[in-house]
């Protein structure tokens, strides 16, 4: 049996969740949310809380059980209060900032990075951190591991973008003999 699976999820007052045709649909404060669920997966809503259920026991089931009631969670908590993702940009020269729909990146490359924002992640620029934000939790994940993969931190100067709660591991240089 799930452990995660089996707990109920509480719905938060002014969000609104519907379930018909396989499709979920979360209304809150900040937006609205669908996902398609699996068939093997069913939800069923009573009063303030959401109960997900399956109908067989075989592994892959039991697995898309506690993935289908984590999704669900994240889904609920996105459009009542939202996700941050936080980096930082470490470096000489380095520097962001906002230009139109995107972000502008020099990350001591020759030219400067224009990375475009998806619909639905905000960002805001104060010196060498960038404050991403949204109601998608995997789309923000998603924007901030994109943004990271354009310059990774470097274990010897530890130069490049991280995020804020990362560590980087740091190594010593080469020693003269």
């Amino acid at each position: 049996m799930s452990r995660v699976g089996k707990k109920p999820i509480p719905i938060p007052g002014k969000t609104k969740v519907d379930f018909s045709d396989r499709v979920l649909r979360v209304q809150g404060e900040k937006g609205v949310l669908t996902r398609t669920l699996h068939p093997d997966v069913d939800v069923a809503i009573t009063d303030s809380v959401l109960t997900v259920a399956i109908g067989c026991q075989d592994k892959k089931t039991r697995a898309l059980w506690g993935l289908t009631r984590a999704l669900i969670a994240n889904m609920i908590h996105g459009v009542s209060a939202g996700f941050e993702r936080v980096l930082e940009i470490n470096g000489l020269g380095y520097r962001a900032e906002l230009k139109g729909d995107g972000i502008e990146l020099n990350l001591g490359y020759s030219h400067p990075i224009q990375f475009k924002l998806p619909e639905g992640i905000d960002a805001k620029i104060e010196k060498n951190i960038i404050r991403l934000s949204g109601i998608d939790k995997e789309l923000l994940g998603f924007t901030a591991s994109s943004i990271r993969r354009l310059r990774p931190p470097e274990p010897y100067k530890g130069k490049g973008v991280k995020y804020a709660e990362e560590h980087i591991q740091r190594k010593a240089g080469k020693t003269a003999k």
